[in-house]
């Protein structure tokens, strides 16, 4: 019998892969993978216009040509063919979001918009917007606005609407002649099916939309700035699309850059770690995945709607019918582990790695093994990229307590894990002590498959077990079962996710167990992270924020 194939079209930080994956078995045919030519733009522009602080820009036409190369690679690497494949899924880094014309076309691709930073896709990890999302907060306290007890109290300035009411503060050229403000994922299906489907996954957790009260009021937008006050009716839309849903087919010219057949189904875009969750092989309540990667996203699912403080996205709907999805998360885990290693890994430790046959994380982690808990006298706040739950504030950074003249790097490396371990915990604890429970965790991502001293510490500072996605890929595994969805039974694809998760995506046999007599000792590390946490994250806040203004100001 034929089989039956669905593409998972995954898109990261800094590259984009594709997954053919049998919707029948899980079993994983091919795949490929590339690096986005131009990167993260985060100092200049191509041209050379620089770029204000906490900005990280992308060229959008890197999504569109990798699209050429990843999915003909993965149809080869899985001896496919065109008819085989039933339905296609994309995952995407949200909020990831850009000015369009009408039909489409990035303004920055415009000659007149190339050296107009505005004009470029903003990363989700662009922070400048930090100013505008404390005014949207201030405001909405002020006027009880019913929208912020979806998001925690707090509103994020990774988020679309401030991104957009920062460009008309700095940009209102930009901004006027911007038809349509869009999410990466939304854009990318609606190039590759010709309309225009947003979300409902990166609508509701970030762009302020909710299923029963929609976007925010033009009053409340009017009261930020006079021209945002149409944001909603002039440059986006009130049509938002549930997942599972087929947007369109493929266009002809995209079957034929990609060699697939035209008029195959394109699912609703879901972001990347919402994917992975369904990757994980978890379509119920009370198992919260962590998909770690540059940063970690944290998702539970639960019956009920509670409100919460602290969890940044709270979603009916939000992965799976029938279900309240809840996000939390970390801006900075697997980014700050690179920051360590740019400037800490000097040409003598990396000849150690290479003389012990491994690479200078390998090396780093075996170091930093041999360390038991506490014995490195360290203590960090993981806000390398601010602090996304449950403060929510991306104006905070990083701290390191406890140097000495004996401090060695396998220290530093090891309280970094820590930190993001306790900063995890944190994250556990502040849904538990709400009333969304945490029964099970699961885990996702690179730093899943690489780096098992990172896992068993999770296990031992949360006390619990993590079980691990048996797919390397879990969010384009969880992209290729939205594209199975998407497709129907009718065409040999899936009911539902539930039904969809279950036969496609698995855990490993390998399960990390918490060690009683090291989960003890963090304990009281755990004490001492709290009482650091609450003093500079609740009561002295203000000084990493005065530092990051006298930095601007040089």
């Amino acid at each position: 019998m034929k089989r039956k194939l669905a593409l998972g079209l995954d898109y990261g930080t800094e590259s984009a892969r594709a997954l053919l994956v049998d919707v029948a078995t899980g079993k994983e045919a091919g795949s490929a993978v590339a690096l986005f030519p131009g990167g993260v733009m985060d100092q200049h522009l191509p041209d050379g216009t620089a770029l204000e602080p906490e900005t990280a820009l992308q060229d959008p036409q890197d999504y569109l040509n990798v699209l050429s190369t990843i999915v003909p690679e993965a149809v080869r690497a899985g001896n496919a063919n065109a008819e085989e494949i039933i339905g296609i899924g994309i995952d995407f880094t949200a909020s990831t979001v850009l000015p369009t014309l009408t039909d489409g076309t990035p303004l920055c691709s415009l000659p007149k918009f190339a050296g107009e930073p505005y004009a470029w896709v903003k990363l989700w990890k662009d922070h400048a917007a930090q100013p505008e999302a404390d005014e949207m907060n201030a405001l909405a306290a002020s006027g009880n606005e019913s929208f912020l007890a979806r998001y925690g109290g707090k509103i994020s300035s990774e988020w679309l609407f401030p991104k957009a009411l920062r460009m008309l503060h700095k940009a209102p050229q930009v901004y006027r002649e911007a038809d349509r403000f869009i999410e990466a994922g939304d854009w990318l299906v609606w190039q590759l099916c010709g309309a225009e489907r947003r979300s409902a996954c990166q609508a509701g957790y970030k762009g302020m939309w909710g299923k029963t009260d929609g976007f925010p009021t033009p009053s409340f937008l009017e009261a930020l700035h006079p021209d945002f006050k149409d944001f909603v009716s002039e440059k986006l839309t009130t049509d938002i699309y549930s997942l599972g849903e087929a947007a369109g087919g493929l266009l002809p010219e995209w079957a034929e850059k990609t060699g697939l057949l035209p008029d195959t189904p394109v699912a609703i875009a879901l972001i990347d770690a919402h994917a992975a969750v369904l990757g994980s092989s978890v379509a119920d309540a009370g198992k919260m995945v962590l998909a770690l990667g540059t940063s970690t996203c944290h998702l539970v699912m639960h019956p009920e709607n509670i409100p919460a403080q602290g969890i940044a996205g709270i979603v009916e709907d939000g992965i799976v019918p029938d279900f309240i999805a809840c996000e939390s998360g970390q801006s900075a885990v697997g980014d700050i582990f690179q920051w360590f290693m740019r400037h800490f890994v000097s040409a003598e430790h990396e000849a150690k790695a290479k003389a012990a046959g491994g690479d200078v994380f390998s090396y780093f982690e075996q170091k930093a093994a041999a360390l038991p808990p506490g014995a490195n006298g360290l203590l960090a706040l993981d806000w390398w990229n601010g602090n996304r739950s449950p403060l929510m504030d991306a104006g905070l950074s990083g701290v390191i307590i406890g140097l000495t003249l004996a401090t060695k790097p396998e220290d530093i490396y090891r309280a970094l894990i820590e930190a993001t371990a306790f900063g995890t915990l944190m994250i556990i604890e502040n849904h538990t002590a709400q009333g969304i429970p945490v029964d099970a965790l699961y885990v996702c991502g690179g730093l899943a498959e690489k780096n098992e001293l990172l896992l068993q510490i999770y296990a031992d500072v949360t006390g619990r077990s993590l079980r691990i996605a048996a797919s390397s890929q879990a969010a384009a595994l969880g992209a290729a079962i939205a594209g199975s969805v998407a497709a129907g039974t009718h065409r040999g694809g899936h009911a539902s996710f539930t039904e969809a998760a279950a036969s496609m995506a698995r855990v490993k046999d390998t399960i990390f167990e918490p060690d009683s007599s090291r989960h003890a000792i963090y304990q009281h590390i755990y004490a001492e992270y709290k009482r650091l946490f609450s003093t500079f994250g609740k009561e002295m806040p203000d000084m990493m924020k005065r530092l990051r203004a006298i930095r601007s100001e040089q």
